[in-house]
């Protein structure tokens, strides 16, 4: 547990995620941060995010365009605006910190006017994407997000997804809930493949997010 005056900088962050662990607030205003080690543990497997009939269709229309690392700050401070939050000034600090040392990213969906439609972030080390929080502020501008976020680490590599938690939502996306023994041995075996997000990589909708691997009801 850190307070106020003990030094939690990114490079202690990255041995945490490492290690299968990861820091959060109680809330806004409380400055205290304390370390996370579920039990069970939330992951999304790359192979078999679900996609509805309505996502799909709205992601084969291509009415909007995504982009990664443009706006990571905004992102993360849209994750925040809300009544709860884990998000404090001092967590919002290390993520940015990370962002500029390549180890946090965010992906941003944009509607046709500009507007931004949702977003998600995350860390990235080895082949694993740890998945921060994500955020909607218009129809299905976050799951819209995270298909393109799974399909683009799908791309570069990436073998590990952890969403830390399970909740509803992710669960009717197909993220699962394993055993902490388990996730260890997986989290082990995916930071040695030497995955990274390119940029260059990235496919603007409509491109193929819906594969033959991707669930559709």
């Amino acid at each position: 547990m850190t307070g106020e005056g003990d030094s939690l900088g990114p490079e202690m962050l990255l041995r945490a995620y490492a290690a299968g662990i990861f820091p959060m607030a109680e809330s806004r205003d409380n400055p205290e941060l304390f370390w996370v080690d579920p039990r069970q543990r939330g992951v999304l497997p790359l192979d078999a995010f679900h996609i509805s009939r309505s996502l799909a269709r709205r992601i084969r229309q291509a009415r909007y365009s995504i982009s990664l690392d443009t706006a990571f700050d905004t992102v993360v401070d849209a994750c925040a605006d809300r009544e709860e939050t884990w998000i404090n000034d001092e967590i919002r600090a290390l993520y940015s910190a990370l962002h500029l040392d390549g180890h946090a990213h965010s992906l941003e969906v944009w509607e046709e006017d500009g507007a931004l439609a949702g977003g998600v972030y995350g860390v990235a080390l080895g082949g694993a994407f740890f998945g921060e929080s994500m955020f909607s502020n218009h129809t299905d501008g976050s799951k819209r997000a995270l298909a393109h976020l799974v399909a683009h680490l799908r791309r570069c590599g990436f073998v590990l997804f952890d969403t830390q938690f399970l909740t509803p939502h992710l669960a009717r996306l197909g993220a699962i809930e394993i055993s902490r023994e388990r996730y260890r041995k997986e989290l082990a075996l995916a930071l040695q493949v030497p995955a990274q997000i390119d940029a260059h990589r990235l496919l603007q909708p409509p491109h193929p997010v819906v594969q033959r691997k991707t669930q559709i009801s």
